[in-house]
């Protein structure tokens, strides 16, 4: 059984959320559950062992990020399916 009882209800109520019994019965147990594998995981002997943000090294695999020259404004608009005053158009999304 966990050490620390977080109130269901309690939480419920911050999170304005209205439960009904049965809901607040299996979230607490749910919530008990999670609080009792955290007691299981603080009981490890975790001495001289490294601290790791992932379980195996993480190494960067994106290309380097090397500046390059941008489209040229006229080839893009050239490119585009509408344009008016040298801008693009696209369809009206807001009405």
């Amino acid at each position: 059984m966990a050490t620390e009882h977080i109130d269901v209800n309690y939480v419920a109520d911050l999170a304005r959320l209205e439960l009904t019994p049965e809901e607040a019965t299996t979230f607490q147990k749910q919530l008990d559950d999670i609080l009792g594998y955290i007691d299981q995981l603080s009981e490890l002997d975790v001495e001289g062992i490294e601290p790791t943000a992932h379980a195996s090294p993480v190494f960067d695999r994106i290309r380097e990020d090397v500046a390059r020259p941008g489209l040229d404004r006229d080839a893009f608009l050239d490119n585009a399916p509408d344009t008016a005053n040298d801008q693009l158009r696209v369809p009206k999304v807001i009405e």
